[in-house]
C-alpha cells in the first residue's frame, strides 16, 4: 500500500517537474536565448567573484577574508562533488534535453547544448546557492542577500530555460548547496574562535 503511494506520489512530481520545465523552456525567443546562454556560462562571472573577494578582504582582516576564501572553495568543492560523483550516477535521471529522454522531442535546445546525461542534482544550483548563502551569512546585509539569492535564482532559471534542469534537479542542487554552506559557515566560525583570528 505505502509502495504504490509512494510510487504515485513519485510519478505525480515527475509529470510536475515536466509541465514546469515545457512552461520555462518553452518560453523562448532569440533574445532571451542569447542572455541565458550567457548567463548560464562559467567565465562571465569572473568580475563578480572578484567583487566578492574584495568585498571580504574589505569587511575583515585579510586572514579571515583568506580563510573565507578558502572555505568558499571546499564548500564549491564538496557541494559540487556531492552532486556530481556521489549522487548523480546513483540516480540516473537523464536531462530533460537528453536525446535518450522521451521529453527531448518537445525541449528547445540552444546553441545545440543538451548537456550531459543526468542531470539530477543540478550542480549549478548547488554551487550557486551554496555562495550566495555563505556570502550572506558572512556579509550580514538585506540587499545584499537580496542579490546574491537573485543571482542564484537567475543562474537556476537558465538551466530551466536552456532544457537541461528540471525544477527538481535545481531545487534539491540548492538545498544541498545551501546545508553545505551552513555547516562550513558554522565550522569555519569554530575555527576563528578556537585560533582566535
Amino acid at each position: 500500500m505505502w509502495f504504490n503511494f509512494f510510487k504515485e506520489f513519485i510519478l505525480w512530481l515527475s509529470d510536475i517537474d515536466a509541465r514546469l520545465l515545457l512552461i520555462v523552456n518553452g518560453a523562448h525567443s532569440p533574445f532571451f536565448d542569447s542572455v541565458m546562454w550567457c548567463i548560464s556560462g562559467r567565465w562571465i562571472w569572473v568580475p563578480f567573484y572578484a567583487v566578492l573577494a574584495y568585498l571580504l578582504f574589505r569587511r575583515m582582516s585579510w586572514k579571515r577574508a583568506s580563510i573565507c576564501l578558502v572555505t568558499i572553495g571546499l564548500i564549491i568543492l564538496a557541494a559540487d562533488q556531492t552532486c556530481a560523483t556521489l549522487i548523480r550516477p546513483e540516480i540516473g535521471r537523464l536531462r530533460p534535453a537528453n536525446l535518450n529522454n522521451p521529453l527531448s522531442s518537445f525541449v528547445h535546445v540552444v546553441n545545440g547544448y543538451r548537456g550531459g546525461r543526468c542531470g539530477f542534482p543540478s550542480c549549478h544550483a548547488a554551487n550557486t546557492f551554496a555562495l550566495a548563502v555563505f556570502m550572506s551569512l558572512v556579509i550580514r546585509h538585506k540587499w545584499f542577500t537580496v542579490m546574491m539569492f537573485s543571482w542564484a535564482f537567475v543562474v537556476s532559471y537558465s538551466r530551466m530555460y536552456l532544457g537541461v534542469h528540471y525544477f527538481g534537479d535545481l531545487f534539491c542542487g540548492a538545498t544541498i548547496g545551501s546545508l553545505f554552506a551552513v555547516l562550513f559557515y558554522y565550522l569555519q566560525n569554530y575555527l576563528f574562535k578556537r585560533l582566535n583570528i
